[in-house]
């Protein structure tokens, strides 16, 4: 079970992390700067989604429900981390919602981003339960764009095998999007980070790719 945050001690196999590290910078020198990373990097365009991402829910944005929704239905459109299946549902779910839900959905994400985290999370998936949409994927895309150095993205298949290979042992996932597991998901990467070398963590997104691609090398512990 998750524990509270003032009381929970982070478990990990630190072992395995620090294998993973010298098996990826053995591979890749210098890390996410090595040029086999920095071409990949360029697949998923994140210096430009950040950007995008950004600029379009600064807070000041907020005012025009509409342009909010659309701009929620580009950066999932656009995100290379993103199902091919689940964008255009996404697009037709946000069309489909009546303007009582289009509002509630754009002051989730303004308290997910600007505000209360956790109750705008909460009303997020909310909303999206209403189309059957509350996917790890769609409720987390747009922090870990927005706070890409303090937000994650949960993709279920990485987030299991992260969790079985590390042994975290303070995480229980579940399918359904549920504000505790994000919590100490994202507080189990950031604390994972300190552990190894900064080249490995220009972004959060970047650091769970680590884990991933590492993660079939630890087969042989």
């Amino acid at each position: 079970m998750l524990c509270r945050k003032a009381l929970c001690r982070i478990i990990m196999n630190l072992e395995k992390l620090k294998y993973a590290e010298h098996w990826f910078l053995n591979r890749y020198p210098d890390g996410f700067s090595h040029p086999d990373m920095q071409a990949i990097g360029k697949k998923h365009k994140m210096d430009r989604m950040i950007a995008l991402t950004q600029e379009s829910f600064a807070k000041k944005n907020f005012r025009d429900t509409s342009d909010i929704i659309d701009n929620m239905v580009k950066i999932v459109s656009r995100s290379s981390m993103v199902s091919v299946f689940e964008k255009p549902k996404f697009k037709d779910f946000t069309a489909s919602l009546q303007p009582k839900e289009k509002n509630a959905l754009v002051a989730g994400l303004k308290k997910q981003l600007h505000g209360d985290e956790r109750k705008g999370f909460e009303e997020i998936v909310n909303i999206l339960k209403i189309g059957k949409m509350a996917k790890w994927t769609l409720i987390s895309i747009c922090p870990v764009y927005f706070k890409p150095l303090d937000d994650v993205f949960v993709k279920p298949t990485t987030a299991k095998g992260i969790i079985a290979h590390f042994e975290l042992e303070n995480l229980l996932y579940k399918p359904q999007p549920y504000w505790e597991f994000y919590q100490e998901f994202r507080s189990t990467i950031n604390d994972m980070k300190t552990k190894v070398d900064s080249s490995l963590s220009p972004n959060n997104a970047a650091f769970t790719g680590f884990l991933m691609m590492s993660m079939a090398s630890l087969n042989d512990l």
